[in-house]
């Protein structure tokens, strides 16, 4: 009876000690996912994508003090006239669409877009559905719908 006692109290010790490793682990992941180093969107990369064969093609973006630009170039052969640009940042207010250079976009040329959004601070990782409405010369209107994900600067 004396040996069964002690297989059973080295069988809970070992469970015991395992369990409390188990448990610090768990505290240390916890606290790293609280602290925010396991947010998967810090390790996205840096992209600016428009559906392909709608005509516009994202050129270049940048994003600084409360704005986001995009570039955007014209592949179609006949001059494009910008309608509308919604841009859908994750966690942002984005509201006030500037255009630089104007709306329309000739054949094989680029025009940049200027978003103002509100509370993007330098290191912000910018999350964003963009949705393009635009008309072609002499063409129907075109929807074109993409993603731009950056880090502010």
């Amino acid at each position: 009876m004396l040996a069964k006692r002690r297989k059973a109290q080295a069988a809970m010790e070992f469970l015991m000690t395992y369990g409390w490793a188990i448990l610090v682990v768990l505290i240390a992941i916890g606290a790293l996912a609280y602290f925010g180093v396991l947010r998967p969107e810090r390790f996205l990369p840096e992209k600016c994508l428009l559906a392909s064969g709608s005509g516009l093609f994202c050129d270049d973006y940048s994003a600084a003090d409360n704005t986001v630009t995009l570039r955007l170039k014209n592949i179609l052969t006949n001059t494009v006239t910008v309608t509308y640009i919604d841009f859908n940042a994750t966690g942002e207010t984005c509201t006030e669409n500037t255009y630089s250079t104007g709306n329309t976009i000739n054949a094989d040329a680029t025009t940049d877009f200027t978003y103002t959004c509100t509370s993007i601070d330098s290191g912000d990782k910018i999350k964003a559905d963009v949705t393009i409405i635009f008309t072609p010369t002499g063409g129907l209107e075109k929807t074109s719908t993409g993603q731009l994900i950056t880090t502010a600067r």
